[in-house]
């Protein structure tokens, strides 16, 4: 694939950017996702990443929403060796390579055609690797998916995007066809999404976001049958050391001010 141009416009195209930064920050001495596969897929896409305003910062948080997830993944997996994983609005995410699920697991990708047909060229396919070309809140799709096996659902970077109608029952329809498993992705507050719009990165793609969750708690009682096990913070006092002074004084502050904690947060559920 090399040189191959992608054409990617609003929300598609800011997976670019989580891609970008988590090969900018799989670039530092001592980065905490290590992710060489995103270093190699920037390398061999012809896009000019200069144009998303990536920093330092922006590549510290997404590596460290990325990594957390896949500990999350990890630790399900190493719980049931039998699971199926499903990652949805997967973008150009490498968590199938980084994770490396053993033998039995079977993994699924989904994301719309035009990310799916990138994905196919650059990176490799592997025993229980599918890929599903679709939005996900089209019908149909889910028939794929096998319901009588634990399941974890990943969804990075998606549910902003989702209309606030739609999250919740797209939520309900996969509990309602799955036995049983987890569920895990970040959520943003409305002051939260306010930020991530005036986010240099995000304001380049002309992306929209709509959805935001104030309690963790609401999507219970939206989505009988998910029951909130984490509710972590996206930034911790730990964090501040990968980042500006500016913005690691205000990763600090976060502790103190619950405004500031409900921004981003990385929820974990089971069904």
């Amino acid at each position: 694939m090399a040189g191959e141009k992608i054409h990617l416009t609003k929300e598609k195209e800011t997976l670019l950017i989580t891609l970008y930064g988590k090969a900018l920050e799989s670039r530092r001495p001592h980065s905490r996702l290590k992710d060489r596969f995103a270093e190699e897929a920037v390398r061999t896409v012809d896009y000019d990443f200069s144009r998303l305003k990536v920093d330092d910062n922006l590549a510290t948080g997404l590596a460290i929403r990325a990594s957390t997830l896949d500990e999350w993944t990890r630790a399900f997996l190493a719980r049931h060796a039998d699971a199926v994983v499903l990652h949805l609005g997967c973008g150009l995410d490498t968590r199938v390579l980084r994770v490396d699920p053993p033998a039995g697991v079977d993994w699924f990708d989904l994301d719309y055609a035009e990310v799916i047909e990138p994905r196919r060229k650059l990176y490799p396919a592997r025993d229980g690797y599918h890929l599903i070309a679709s939005s996900v809140t089209a019908p149909g799709w889910l028939d794929a998916i096998p319901r009588d096996r634990p399941t974890m659902i990943v969804a990075e970077g998606l549910t902003p995007y989702l209309p606030a109608e739609e999250g919740p029952r797209l939520f309900s329809r996969l509990i309602g066809h799955l036995a049983g498993g987890e569920l895990v992705f970040d959520a943003y507050s409305r002051f939260g999404l306010k930020i991530l719009r005036l986010n240099p990165s995000f304001h380049a793609t002309g992306a929209e976001v709509h959805w935001s969750i104030e309690d963790p708690r609401e999507l219970e009682r939206a989505v009988p049958g998910l029951h909130l096990q984490e509710d972590v913070s996206a930034y911790r006092p730990e964090h501040a050391a990968n980042m500006s002074l500016f913005a690691g004084l205000i990763i600090r502050m976060w502790q103190y001010v619950p405004a500031l904690r409900r921004i981003g947060r990385l929820l974990r559920y089971r069904f």
